[in-house]
């Protein structure tokens, strides 16, 4: 089946999909973006990325080109369209087309928005879920405002690949000798039972699985403690996770080569992921 992408208002065949090469997105990673879980033909956390994304675009002084409601429908159309049982859909929106100048264009010029899924058949089913991922630390090196869910993802891309050569599967950023983030995700430890995470800020993106995740870990009377941590700290913690839209929770068994724990999913995670898929499940649209 070929896929149906949405571009500009039209729902087309992906291999027809055209966007113009002075959209802004592409001459100075002028967007930005979300990606929502699709579970059972439903979406996971639709409203807080939706937030998000309204959040992102006022802070770059960027026009809501759609209400919540139409990209909900946009979001529906896209899920029936492709048959979409399990995956992801991605949304862009850019500040447009222009001929090309660092100053931005004039206000009335239409946004870019891009919408496409993304089959992951088996998505909340992931064996490495079971087994645990592997990560390595590097430089944080992006620009200072990581709170905003720009496109700008070179650096994150270039660290997954020195990720995959030192035969891992993710790295972790550090700044100023603490960790900010993952690549993709929010970092987290577990020490003595204590849930310990990045604080919000504009150093990290406020992930909206981070925020579902610590707000079922509160309910379910764990100990959440917000405040930076070092690799070292992370490397002696009896758990470490990471979570993400996609990824959901996710244990981290490995850090730098130095066992995390039992070198096994702890008990924290496992749990987290449980409660995390079985409320969003119910709250699903």
């Amino acid at each position: 089946m070929t896929r149906t992408v949405y571009v500009n208002g039209d729902y087309v065949p992906e291999a027809e999909a055209k966007v113009s090469v002075f959209d802004r997105g592409f001459l100075f990673a002028d967007g930005v973006y979300e990606v929502t879980s699709v579970l059972d033909g439903k979406l996971i956390d639709f409203d807080g990325h939706a937030k998000r994304l309204e959040r992102s675009l006022g802070e770059l002084e960027i026009g809501v080109p759609l209400s919540r409601e139409d990209l909900l429908e946009v979001h529906r159309q896209l899920i029936a369209r492709n048959e979409l049982t399990d995956g992801l859909i991605y949304l862009q929106i850019t500040r447009g087309a222009a001929d090309r100048d660092f100053i931005y264009p004039a206000a009335d010029t239409p946004q870019t928005v891009v919408l496409f899924t993304q089959a992951k058949p088996g998505l909340a089913d992931s064996p490495v879920a079971r087994t645990g991922l592997k990560v390595i630390s590097i430089d944080d090196i992006r620009w200072g405002r990581r709170d905003i869910k720009t496109v700008q993802l070179l650096y994150p891309s270039m660290g997954k690949m020195m990720a995959k050569a030192a035969g891992a599967d993710d790295a972790w950023m550090v700044e100023d000798g603490v960790v900010t983030e993952g690549t993709s995700n929010n970092a987290y430890i577990v020490k003595n039972g204590k849930i310990i995470t990045r604080h919000l800020g504009t150093e990290i993106l406020h992930g909206i699985t981070r925020a579902a995740v610590l707000r079922f870990a509160r309910e379910a009377q764990m100990e959440v403690e917000e405040r930076a941590f070092s690799i070292e700290e992370a490397q002696d913690a009896d758990e470490a996770f990471i979570t993400s839209a996609s990824s959901f929770v996710t244990p981290v068994v490995e850090i730098d080569g130095a066992t995390v724990g039992t070198g096994k999913p702890g008990f924290v995670a496992t749990r987290l992921r449980e409660i995390y898929l079985d409320e969003s499940r119910k709250k699903s649209v």
